[in-house]
Formats: structure tokens, sequence, C-alpha cells
């Protein structure tokens, strides 16, 4: 005999001769497929609003992106790179100024394609890669600037001096289907001396090194599984 059903409140049909899980004192079996009925419901506005829930996730992918930056002197201006870092952007859609970033730069992967060079940069004279092995960012607030855009205020620490920055993040590249996009970062340049990266005088005013550096940004990310 085919079991009988019956539609409660326009939700899913239940079945009738199926049992109900005991009843706590004092609680009817009416009150007992309210909660039930509740609860089903539920868990079908979650599986169609997962956005709800949750935000979405994004880690760097070093192999697509790019962490540079370049120095003015007299006989030219150097440029360089990090190739080892890692972050992750937890990203708010509905609400921007929910969203947080996190990197960090391995200091001992400076490359300005001329070894000497970049000994000298790693050594206890200038960045101390020893003692400060990272430079690392952490977002304090978001602010939505424009349409593909927005201003992320957090905490830069290098050389073990922590300051204040503002990020100007531009998306290039919308969401793909494999759950990569791309965005352009900007900033103030970095003064060096706020973060005591000084060495000799002398040779700086010698050579004409700045003390101003540009950074040159740009970060492909992939949505976490």
């Amino acid at each position: 005999m085919k079991p009988k059903f019956k539609t409660v409140r326009n939700f899913l049909p239940i079945a009738q001769s199926e049992p109900f899980a005991p009843l706590a004192a004092g609680t009817s079996r009416r009150g007992s497929l309210r909660v039930l009925v509740q609860a089903q419901a539920a868990l079908i506005f979650a599986a169609l609003c997962p956005a709800a829930a949750a935000g979405e996730t994004y880690s760097f992918d070093s192999s697509g992106s790019t962490i540079g930056f370049s120095v003015h002197q007299f006989l030219g201006t150097t440029r360089g790179k990090f190739t080892k870092f890692k972050g992750s952007i937890d990203l708010d859609r509905q609400q921007p100024e929910h969203s947080s970033v996190t990197a960090q730069i391995d200091v001992r992967s400076i490359d300005t394609r001329i070894k000497k060079r970049d000994d000298h940069l790693r050594s206890a004279e200038f960045l101390n890669a020893e003692k400060f092995p990272y430079i690392t960012f952490k977002s304090r607030s978001v602010k939505r600037t424009g349409p593909q855009s927005a201003d992320i205020l957090g905490d830069l620490t290098l050389h073990g001096v922590t300051k204040p920055v503002t990020l100007h993040v531009k998306l290039l590249s919308p969401l793909s289907e494999t759950g990569r996009t791309r965005w352009a970062v900007a900033t103030e340049p970095i003064m060096r001396r706020d973060f005591n990266l000084s060495f000799a005088p002398w040779s700086e005013s010698l050579f004409g090194v700045s003390q101003s550096v540009a950074v040159n940004i740009e970060i492909e990310a992939k949505r976490a599984e």
C-alpha cells in the first residue's frame, strides 16, 4: 500500500507513515513536525545561497604574480623583485569592507640580477634577512573606491619596523570559470629611512641612491577549493 503524503505550509511533503524522532517532554507531534519543516527549509536556503554563509578565499599564485620595486640613482634605475611569497584574499562581494588581505614575502628571494648586489641587500648592513626573514602585510580596513577598485589600509612590517600603508587595488580581470582573478596594486613610494634601511651615507650620497622605493605589484590569485 502506497504511503499517504500531506504538504505542510507548502514546504517538503512529509510521509505520514514515517515515524518521528522521540518527542521531548511536553512537545506535541504537531510541534515536532513544525521543527522538522523549519530545519528542512533552512537547509534548502543554505544550499541555494552559499554566499550568504561565507565569503570567498583566494590564494596568491606566485607563478603568475609579480612583486617588484625600483630605486633611482645617478647611474640609472635599479629594478628588482621578490620571487618567493604567499598571501590570501578573503573577499566579501556583498560587503567589500568586510574583506581582508594578508601577504608574506621571503626577503632571501630578492633578485636584482646581480648576485653581489643581492648578497649585500640580504646582509646585516641592509635588509638583514637572517634576523628579519619576512616582509609582511596585514589589512585593517577596506574601502571601495569604484566598481573595480578599492583602497586597502594595513600594516607593513619590514626590517622589524611596522608602518601603516594604503594599497590602491584595481581588478584587472574578472573571476574566470577556472576561479582565477588578477589585481594591480599601487601605493605611495616607500621611504627607506622609515624602515631604517640606510647604509653608508657617504656611499649613498656619492652614487645618488634615492631614499624613495617605487613598488610594482600584480597579483594573480586562485580561488580556494
